[in-house]
């Protein structure tokens, strides 16, 4: 089994990961039709939380916003 996480803007995977769970971990970045220069220092400023998230074997959704 792999560790992957997937990063994405897209709601359908919300959805999905609401409907079956993990693996694959989500994190949903709802921040509308953003530049990779916006995206970028979301992800920056919540390492720490994003590592809490992917370390957690309960959680299979993380929201950022």
């Amino acid at each position: 089994m792999n560790n992957f996480v997937i990063v994405s803007k897209d709601a359908d995977f919300h959805q999905r990961s609401l409907l079956y769970g993990h693996p694959p971990k989500f994190i949903f970045l709802r921040i509308g039709n953003s530049p990779t220069s916006k995206i970028v220092p979301i992800l920056r400023d919540n390492l720490n939380i994003i590592k809490q998230f992917t370390d957690s074997q309960e959680e299979s959704i993380l929201v950022l916003v």
